[in-house]
């Protein structure tokens, strides 16, 4: 620890004293209640330069002409005998996080965009927000109308890849990276640099990623609470069917360190009958997906209550058998059939299995080759499950979907089928992009929205 030489200390202090306009009784009075134990007449000959104070009464001394000049809103402040630092860092990264987390505190989502700039300053950087619309073909500006197309710009590039990107285009170079809260992509940060920085300086690009890993979760936090950023990535209206579905899911990318989740569902704004729901764990993945088939408001009311039986369930800490059983137990006596998949994957033996509800068997890709499906059983939570059990090697992608998405049909009346499912799931992307790419071939297919819901989930086993 540096100290401060003790004559420079009293000159200083001697200055403050003056301009906090106390009386030598009063700063007496006050050094007194601090604790001091140097008499009236001590202190008036430490000031006036005749002798010496031991460094702790300095310091209080210091205080006190402190607390008066913290009352008078502004002057200098008199220095103690060793360096203290401040409070609240001046500049630099550590600056740009306090302005992040203080701004954000108690503020409505619409203005985590303004906090993000106020941020951005401290590192001489403009930032700009962009986020997902519901449907993933869209980024759009959370302050303003702009808006940039997810498959035809390095911004969606950006997004599609979870990367980062640099365009040095006029007036000067920007950096791209993607927004996430965790693991889940929200959008991309537009960063543009107002020192003549490097956008490929890797200090930078570091500070911009742990700045893009923060407001993405100040994002999905603040979400909860207002719909002022909600509001943002809507398109058009969302009817109240997919407006109790889009509720009750999971996020739509889930990971840790052995497995990869990703899931997508169309359309996005008229959801009504497909749900999937994920718990991942050290030794566990818990996969589930639920359809209802019809689109109509019963159909909504008993996928959502499958989904909640199992979640309450397999939160019991319930088998798999007795999972199945409790979303049997809900829906007895509704008159929607649901089908659906519920799966366990040990993410340490590769062991999966599942039970299937009349739904289609669950497509397991290993490298360029499908595994042979199981079938296809008419029933539903009320008739016994069929178990299957499979042993996964590391890098095989499993997929569960609705029958929708396989029974979207051309003009011609040809189905997509799950030999295109396969091609989309064999493609290599990461299980959030897989999803993504093949529910948006689905609806390409069907030439706008398909007459059922079009839902998958899809894992990527990759153990430690």
């Amino acid at each position: 620890m540096r100290f401060l030489p003790e004559g420079e200390q009293q000159r200083l202090l001697t200055v403050c004293f003056a301009r906090s306009g106390l009386t030598l009784e009063e700063l007496w009075m006050r050094y007194f209640a601090l604790g001091g134990s140097q008499s009236l007449l001590e202190l008036d000959a430490y000031l006036n330069s005749l002798t010496t104070l031991p460094r702790v009464d300095r310091d209080m001394l210091a205080h006190a002409v402190n607390e008066r000049l913290d009352e008078l809103a502004g002057p200098a402040r008199a220095p103690y005998s060793h360096s203290v630092r401040d409070g609240k860092p001046l500049h630099g990264p550590l600056k740009a996080l306090v302005d992040l987390l203080e701004g954000a505190h108690r503020a409505p989502p619409e203005r985590l965009p303004a906090v993000a700039a106020a941020a951005g300053r401290a590192l001489d950087l403009r930032i700009g927000v962009y986020l997902a619309d519901y449907d993933q073909r869209t980024l759009v500006r959370a302050d303003s109308a702009a808006e940039l197309d997810i498959a035809t710009t390095v911004a969606g590039d950006v997004f599609r890849r979870a990367g980062t990107a640099v365009t040095r285009d006029a007036p000067g170079p920007t950096l791209w990276t993607v927004l996430l809260d965790g693991v889940e992509r929200l959008g991309v940060l537009e960063i543009v640099p107002t020192d003549d920085a490097d956008p490929d300086d890797p200090v930078l690009r570091e500070q911009c990623r742990w700045l893009s890993t923060l407001l993405g979760h100040l994002v999905t936090v603040t979400t909860q609470y207002g719909d002022g950023l909600d509001v943002r990535r809507r398109r058009r209206h969302r009817g109240s069917p997919a407006e109790l579905l889009w509720q009750s899911l999971p996020p739509l990318t889930g990971a840790t360190d052995s497995v990869v989740v990703g899931a997508s569902v169309q359309p996005a704004y008229d959801l009504c009958g497909v749900a999937f729901d994920y718990a991942l764990s050290e030794r566990l993945a818990r996969l589930a997906l639920f359809d209802a088939g019809s689109r109509t408001g019963d159909a909504n009311h008993a996928v959502v209550s499958a989904l909640a039986a199992y979640r309450a369930a397999r939160r019991d800490g319930a088998s798999l058998a007795e999972q199945y059983a409790a979303v049997g137990r809900e829906l007895a006596g509704s008159a929607t059939v649901v089908t659906g998949v519920l799966a366990e994957l040990d993410l340490v033996t590769g062991g999966l299995r599942w039970l299937d509800a009349g739904h289609p068997s669950p497509l397991i890709v290993r490298g360029d080759a499908v595994l042979p499906e199981t079938g296809e059983v008419a029933t539903g939570f009320d008739r016994p499950p069929r178990a299957t059990e499979v042993r996964l090697r590391p890098g095989d992608v499993l997929a569960l979907y609705s029958s929708g998405l396989v029974r979207a049909t051309d003009r011609a009346g040809t189905p997509f089928g799950r030999e295109r499912v396969a091609e989309c799931v064999a493609g290599g992307t990461p299980p959030p992009e897989t999803a993504r790419l093949l529910t948006q071939a689905v609806v390409a297919h069907a030439g706008g929205e398909p007459a059922a819901d079009a839902g998958v989930l899809v894992a990527r086993w990759v153990p430690r």
